[in-house]
């Protein structure tokens, strides 16, 4: 390669980055580099200043008293402040509750996860591609290839209500890939998994989860839906472009920041599984995770080096997804205060 060559391409590379820079969204740069807060509170603070109507974080660090924090508004129509124990929609964080009731269906020998849809749904042969060879551990681990109706066009807009409903909007259509040969994230996957375990337990596998796991934990602020709570008790939730509270449309389960910490820290450290439990649950799903509804974002992540769960809810989004990259960086940032709390403590 000549000395011109080598130079051509280093001024393409440069231009290259200058341009993508510009295309950077500003305050995503400026939330990234401003300094760090000293306190938990204040990166709250932060976020409400770039953007966020409310936000709620729940911290349980071992050997310490858990902490609560709240910052923006519970209903920002009313001026109600936020509380750090209002109900939250977790969206897909309740992935790893149906995840746990799986394991404890299979342990139990009335689920089996080599079996298949056309095993347990045995109506879907012909209506969903590889219906004979999609197990249940491909679905658990969104290694299906079935397509996800939550893609569907406009979907968000007038959310399916059923599982009838939702189940349509991919009957007929080419599967994304053969079973186990890809990856991709699938809310039909547990749209399914909920349907199997309906039927195996004969009732609402919730109920299972409440018998199984939120009364043994004493989970007393869970719930399935918002039909079981005072929706005054739930945080409001805002996408930008759309005037209204989105509280009161329909998106699965709720819980208090508290409730979905105590959830993490016995799924991580084992107490929520009898014996033999969590080598089966290992063997199939992840040990936190992170939602999205219109109006709602939530994050629930174990962080080994501090023995510390940390629960993140924030009441705004939008349709690029500017807000989720925002809310990544911010989490970011409160792990890096609560390091540095820590080894404060320990020189102390």
């Amino acid at each position: 390669m000549t000395k011109k060559t080598q130079l051509i391409i280093r001024i393409v590379l440069f231009v290259g980055t200058i341009t993508s820079f510009f295309f950077v969204p500003w305050l995503l740069v400026w939330a990234w580099i401003l300094p760090l807060p000293d306190t938990v509170q204040g990166q709250l603070g932060k976020a409400i200043e770039h953007g966020f109507d409310g936000m709620i974080v729940y911290v349980d660090q071992a050997g310490k008293t858990p902490q609560y924090f709240a910052s923006g508004w519970h209903d920002r129509e009313v001026k109600i402040p936020a509380n750090p124990h209002a109900l939250f929609k977790i969206a897909s964080i309740s992935k790893l509750y149906d995840a746990v009731a799986v394991t404890k269906l299979v342990s139990d020998g009335r689920l089996s996860l080599d079996k298949t849809i056309a095993d347990y749904l045995p109506e879907l042969v012909g209506r969903i591609e590889h219906a004979d060879k999609i197990s249940l551990r491909l679905m658990i681990q969104h290694r299906s290839g079935i397509p996800n109706f939550t893609n569907a066009p406009n979907f968000w807009a007038a959310p399916t209500q059923s599982y009838e409903e939702s189940l349509a909007l991919i009957l007929d259509m080419p599967a994304n890939f053969k079973p186990g040969e890809d990856y991709e994230y699938c809310n039909t996957n547990y749209l399914l998994l909920n349907k199997i375990m309906d039927n195996v337990l004969g009732y609402s596998n919730f109920l299972f989860i409440k018998e199984e796991v939120l009364k043994p934990l004493h989970l007393h602020n869970t719930f399935a839906s918002l039909k079981e709570v005072n929706l005054d008790d739930v945080m409001s939730g805002y996408h930008v472009g759309h005037p209204l509270d989105l509280k009161t449309d329909e998106h699965g389960m709720l819980a208090t920041a508290e409730d979905v910490g105590t959830f993490l820290r016995a799924l991580n450290d084992g107490s929520l599984f009898d014996e033999g439990e969590q080598e089966i649950y290992s063997s199939i799903y992840k040990y936190e995770h992170s939602g999205w509804v219109p109006g709602y974002q939530s994050f629930a992540k174990y962080h080994k080096e501090m023995d510390a769960v940390v629960i993140e809810f924030y009441s705004t989004t939008d349709s690029k997804l500017y807000l989720w990259n925002l809310s990544e960086i911010i989490n970011n940032r409160i792990v890096k205060i609560l390091r540095k709390e820590r080894n404060k403590q320990t020189i102390n």
